[in-house]
Formats: C-alpha cells, sequence, structure tokens
C-alpha cells in the first residue's frame, strides 16, 4: 500500500513529540529534583529568549527560531545526555552520535526539507554565525534561568549555582550575558508574576 504524503511527516511529529517525557536529567542527578523540566520545556523557552535577543540584534530570527526548535531535537533519540555522560564518548563519537539521531528524525521529512534542517542545525552545533552563537549562549542562559528558578523553589542553592556559574563561561552574546548578570544580582530568585513595577 503506497504511503500519504504527510504520513511520513506525521512520523516526524510523533518523534518530535517523545522529547515531551525527555527529562533534563542533570537537575536530577546532580541537584535531586524528581520532576523536572523536560527537554520540550527548555527548547521552547530557548526559542523564545533567542527570537526577542535575535530582533535586538538585528539577526536573521528566522534562522535562529529553526536553530532553537532544532538545537535538541536529537535528543528524541539519544536522551539528554549529562556532560558526565558525554565523557563516555570522545568528542568526535559523540557528533556522530548526535549527527545520526538527529539524521534519523529529520530522514522522516521530505529530502529539501531534511537537508535543510540538517545544514541549519550543524551551523548551529559548529558555533559557524552570529546566529549560532547567539542560540547557543541563550541554551546556557536558559539553563541559568532554570537554575535561579529551582532556587526560588526551595531546592539547595550550592547545587545549582554550578549550573549558573558555567553559563557564565559558555555565553558568547552580549545581550544574553547581560540578562545572565542581572540574573546574579537580583537579591532573590524572579517570580513569574512579579514585575518591577508593582
Amino acid at each position: 500500500m503506497k504511503e500519504e504524503p504527510f504520513e511520513s511527516v506525521l512520523r516526524f511529529i510523533h518523534d518530535v513529540g517523545r522529547i515531551k517525557s525527555v527529562i533534563r536529567t542533570g537537575w536530577r542527578e546532580k541537584v535531586g529534583i524528581e520532576k523536572p523540566e523536560s527537554v520540550a520545556d527548555h527548547i521552547y523557552r530557548t526559542a523564545v529568549i533567542s527570537m526577542i535577543i535575535s530582533d535586538l540584534e538585528g539577526f536573521d530570527t528566522e534562522k535562529v527560531l529553526r536553530m532553537a526548535l532544532l538545537h535538541d531535537l536529537a535528543e528524541a533519540v539519544t536522551g539528554d545526555l549529562t556532560p558526565t555522560k558525554k565523557e563516555m564518548y570522545t568528542p568526535s563519537n559523540f557528533m556522530e552520535l548526535e549527527e545520526e539521531a538527529i539524521r534519523k528524525i529529520l530522514s522522516n521529512l521530505p529530502e529539501n526539507l531534511s537537508n535543510r534542517y540538517l545544514s541549519i542545525w550543524r551551523e548551529m552545533r559548529d558555533s559557524e554565525s552570529e546566529e549560532a552563537k547567539l542560540v547557543r549562549s541563550v541554551d546556557k542562559l536558559e539553563m541559568a534561568i532554570q537554575a535561579e528558578e529551582y532556587i526560588g523553589q526551595g531546592y539547595a542553592a550550592e547545587r545549582l549555582d554550578e549550573f549558573i556559574t558555567s553559563a557564565e563561561f559558555e555565553i558568547q552574546n552580549s545581550k544574553a550575558l547581560q540578562l545572565l548578570k542581572i540574573l546574579k544580582k537580583r537579591p532573590k530568585p524572579i517570580s513569574s508574576t512579579q514585575n518591577d513595577n508593582s
């Protein structure tokens, strides 16, 4: 029986949906958070922050959004690998693992889209453009923001501070770094319902 044209696209959509149940394992392993955010949670906020900073910078925001949405998509296949787990691989082996996973997911799309998205994903992975550096920076910024929110929920600040500190060393975009510095200066974690005008 011949496959409907969009049947493989639907398979891609189901594959992408797996990241909603893939947890960000570092929060559980290093901090003991029983129900940490999912990779999908992280990707969503990374995309929103990337969009805002890209628009402020005058970058190609359409490309930035594609990069942000694709940046951790391989984890639908590999799971979320902490830096400790990544150390089990050589850098080239880990890159091969990630690329094989992203290729597998993208293979259900029409070839022109699959090739385009793979190219954008590689550009982001290799930090080949200002847009790529932005998304990689925001990936770390979002992690720091999440760590700060977990501190606000009562989790151990001494364990979470390492996530915030490590982000500072990896952020390459000046506006993302500015946001991190504001985050670090605040005397208490930001509440999502609070604003400075109230």
